[in-house]
């Protein structure tokens, strides 16, 4: 995929009209990072309407080898360029994906509490593809309660780990810990083609322990509906209960 391609899908997901002010947010995280230990983990704080980084820590030319002028020369191009190509569509989809869920599922006056994960490969300066797990955290939102800026932390792995590509997002619950709302792997697909889409949101409704009467008020369909799509996606899978539907998807991690 294209540079520009990449760009233009980039931009879509993350679209907005707002230019939040970022200052105060920065010069905070610029003191902690003078404190922090060099380790194998980095951060970034990302821009999503300008495609730059607003800061980006010590760590990360000790991680990668890379000069951290260029990243912030060059912005999200310098790093989309160094992507391993086969991991772009499918990190690209799971940046959509929490996306989507996100305005879709979490509401506005939760999203500051929310926090994502995502992985892909990256060629460091050696140039070798590392593994990369990404964590974000919102820190502004713009008139819709987008999330548009985020502290993105960056954990460098082996790159003999095999690792598909995955995604998640969490929100804190009242006992203030992460609680997963929402996880896909990109890399595979456990459910063939002939699953529908609406049989597909049924099964993720279904993964998430959701009664026949809780998908039916979600997807604003009759709960006779959800039953004919249960016994459906049961036939098409060849498998004799929900039961084992949700326990295979959730013992392989490979959700729609």
């Amino acid at each position: 995929m294209k540079y520009t391609e990449i760009k233009d899908l980039y931009k879509f997901i993350f679209k907005s009209y707002d230019k939040p002010f970022l200052k105060e947010h920065i010069k905070k995280i610029i003191e902690l990072d003078e404190y922090l230990p060099y380790s194998s983990t980095f951060f970034c704080v990302t821009n999503t309407q300008d495609l730059t980084f607003e800061y980006i820590s010590k760590n990360y030319t000790s991680c990668l080898g890379l000069d951290a002028n260029e990243l912030k020369v060059h912005g999200m191009r310098s790093l989309w360029s160094r992507i391993h190509p086969d991991d772009v569509d499918a990190w690209l989809n799971a940046l959509n994906s929490l996306m989507e869920f996100t305005l879709a599922e979490i509401p506005k006056n939760k999203r500051k509490d929310a926090n994502y994960t995502w992985n892909f490969r990256m060629r460091n300066s050696d140039e070798v593809y590392v593994n990369i797990i990404q964590n974000t955290t919102p820190l502004v939102f713009d008139s819709e309660s987008k999330p548009i800026i985020g502290l993105a932390h960056y954990t460098v792995l082996d790159p003999n780990i095999k690792m598909d590509i995955t995604a998640s997002a969490k929100l804190l619950n009242t006992n203030n810990e992460y609680e997963t709302l929402f996880f896909s792997n990109f890399s595979q697909k456990l459910l063939n083609d002939g699953i529908s889409n609406r049989e597909r949101d049924v099964i993720r409704l279904l993964v998430l322990n959701k009664s026949s009467k809780e998908i039916s008020r979600t997807l604003s369909i009759s709960s006779h509906t959800v039953d004919t799509h249960r016994r459906n996606i049961l036939r098409k899978l060849n498998i004799s209960s929900t039961g084992e539907l949700v326990g295979m998807l959730k013992m392989n991690q490979h959700w729609l």
